[in-house]
Parts: C-alpha cells; sequence; structure tokens
C-alpha cells in the first residue's frame, strides 16, 4: 500500500492507471491530491466485475467530480482485469492484486515496479490503446497481455525450465498448460503449486496462512512472472490480464523465500494425510464432476451470452464467447457442487 501511495505523491505529470476493483481510501486520497496539485490523473475502470456495474459507476462519478479524468473499459472481453499504474510515464506498476484492503493487506499477491524504459513505454500503448477501445498489438515479450501474447510467452517461459517451477495459481485448468507442465515434470523438473490444479495432476497445496490471490511463477529461481493471469483458458483467451516476466536476483530470491515458507506451512499434511482422507477427498471430487456434468449449462449459457450481446457495443465472436461462458458455469457449478460434497463428507465423518 505504502509504496503504491508513494509512487503517486511523487508524480510530476501525469498518473495512468488501470482499475479492476477498488476501495482504498489511502490510494484514493493520494489520487486526488495529486488531481488537486495540478498533474493529470487518468483511471481506466472496468465495464464490469462480479458485484456489479452500480460500485464501479460510483468510483466513476466520485472521481469526476473530485477533477480526475475517467475512461471505461469496451465490453469486447468478458472482463478487463488488468491492474496497473503509470507515474509520469517513467516508472510502471503492475500488481497481481486489486486496490482494495482485502487484495494488500489480507491476500498472498505480489506487485513489480519498474523503471524499464521498453517496459514503461509498452505499458503506454496498452493504456492508449485499451482507453480508446482500439486494438493493442505487442511489441515486447516480457510483457504479457491476454489476449494477445500471454498464452505463447507463458508457453515458452514454462517450457525453458531445466530444474524447478515454483507457481501460485488458484486454478490451472488450462490443457495446453496442463501439457506441457506434466512435459516437464517428466523429464525430471520439479513442479510445485500453491492453489488448486484441475484432476489433481501435478504436486499442490491450498494456501494455509491466507487468501491466495497472486499468479505467479518462479523458474529455476533466476526468472519469474507475476501477472493478473491464471493458467486458465478464460484468462488466457478470453480476458484483459497484464503480467511481467522479471530476471532480477534479490526479487526472485525473495519470491522463491517466500513461495518456500507457504509451502512449508500449508503441504505439511499433503504426505501425512491418512489413507481414508485421501480417499474421502476422492470421492468428494468424483461426487463434484458427476453433479456437474449432469446439468444442463448450454440453456444458461446461451441466456449469458444474449445478455453479453446487449450490452456490448462492439461485434463479438458469438461460438467462442459461448464456449468461455459455458467454461466458467462449468468451474462454478463444479466447485460448488465440491463443497457441498465436502461438508456432507465431514458431516457424516463426525457423525461416525
Amino acid at each position: 500500500m505504502q509504496r503504491l501511495v508513494k509512487g503517486i505523491k511523487k508524480a510530476k505529470e501525469r498518473i495512468e492507471i488501470m482499475i479492476f476493483r477498488f476501495d482504498s481510501k489511502e490510494i484514493e486520497r493520494a489520487l486526488i491530491d495529486a488531481a488537486e496539485r495540478g498533474v493529470f490523473v487518468h483511471a481506466l475502470i472496468a465495464f464490469t466485475n462480479r458485484g456489479g456495474e452500480e460500485n464501479l459507476r460510483k468510483l466513476e462519478k466520485h472521481f469526476l467530480a473530485n477533477g480526475i479524468t475517467v475512461a471505461r473499459t469496451a465490453g469486447d472481453l468478458v472482463r478487463y482485469h488488468g491492474k496497473m499504474m503509470i507515474i509520469d510515464r517513467k516508472e510502471l506498476y503492475v500488481t497481481a492484486f486489486n486496490f482494495t484492503y482485502l487484495d494488500i493487506d489480507r491476500t498472498r499477491s505480489f506487485g513489480l515496479i519498474t523503471r524499464n524504459p521498453n517496459l514503461v513505454s509498452e505499458a503506454v500503448k496498452l493504456f492508449e490503446a485499451d482507453i480508446k477501445r482500439q486494438g493493442y498489438a505487442s511489441g515486447n515479450p516480457k510483457f504479457l497481455v491476454s489476449p494477445v501474447n500471454a498464452r505463447k510467452e507463458l508457453s515458452r517461459f514454462i517450457q525453458a525450465a531445466k530444474k524447478e517451477l515454483l507457481i501460485y495459481d488458484p486454478k490451472i485448468s488450462d490443457r495446453s498448460m496442463l501439457r506441457i507442465l506434466e512435459d516437464k515434470k517428466q523429464t525430471g523438473v520439479r513442479v510445485r503449486v500453491i492453489g488448486c490444479v484441475s484432476g489433481n495432476r501435478l504436486p499442490a497445496c491450498e494456501l494455509k496462512r491466507m487468501r491466495l490471490h497472486t499468479r505467479t511463477i518462479i523458474r529455476d529461481r533466476s526468472h519469474a512472472f507475476i501477472g493478473s493471469q491464471s493458467l486458465r483458458q478464460l484468462e488466457l483467451d478470453a480476458r484483459r490480464e497484464i503480467g511481467i516476466i522479471l530476471r532480477d536476483g534479490p526479487a526472485v530470491k525473495s519470491l522463491a523465500r517466500t513461495f518456500e515458507e507457504d509451502w512449508a506451512a500449508s503441504a505439511g499434511d499433503l504426505e501425512e494425510k491418512h489413507p481414508a482422507q485421501r480417499k474421502q477427498k476422492k470421492s468428494v471430487k468424483r461426487v463434484a464432476q458427476a453433479v456437474s456434468k449432469k446439468i444442463p449449462l448450454n440453456p444458461v449459457a446461451k441466456k449469458v451470452v444474449k445478455t453479453i450481446n446487449h450490452h456490448a457495443d462492439v461485434d463479438l465472436d458469438h461460438r467462442r464467447l459461448r464456449s468461455t461462458v459455458k467454461e466458467i458455469l462449468q468451474d462454478i457449478v463444479e466447485q460448488t457442487a465440491q463443497d457441498a460434497a465436502r461438508e456432507t463428507a465431514e458431516v457424516v465423518g463426525k457423525a461416525n
């Protein structure tokens, strides 16, 4: 929080910020103060998030009333989920977290500050393209943007691993990415995931100490990716997500050290679970998958697509959109069924 506020306070000419969620009073106050001292503050606010449009509209009105220039993202993508801030077009902040108290103070997440002129100029190019609702063409393989170059560059990044991949990701489910990770594992690369992996195909554990929100990959303890995109089809192909690949000794070592601390605190019981507990976990998974397969999702997906088309002001690829929406619904139904099955199993276990 303080690094973000400090960056805003030292701005002399302009601040450009992309917002998906926002409730930080400190950052809000710093942005308004900057506008009052003559800094041009330009906020690009997502057209929607899970909480709906009402709060984002309130934020827009509040910013406008306090001298901040506001634009809203287009409706061509499922979500505009990227988070970044540019100070005087000289310093770039890219974060995996939203500008909220929950994400900043009570969540495991990371951000990156860089003055690399190539990365800063690429971020400016993206900001201007999204402000004007124009197309963006990638010009830097270290600056990852979904759905433009993130899939290609993350695939390359993972494939380059020689010894180890340490991954924070709430939900790895993209088939292509899973194949690459499994192939690396087969060649002897040690892969560990804090988060969830579809089908339990890789060693993974849930973060115990706090909520997980970051998307971070540490490769061979020499390179790292930090961004907002999970290794999921939706976040790679249908949403605006932003990330950066870095090679910085102290920063990467700090990330690896934090991962090891989180893994030690979270995976301690991974190998110690009783066979009956492991069997119960597998049963819960099977029940959840069976339930999700029996629920007809096509009618719901069609209604959602119809609603998106009604509100979008650009032409959309209906087939791709329907496929993406169906995948989201599948994830939600499966996770809900899994939670219900787990709770039932726990109740039965206690009764016995």
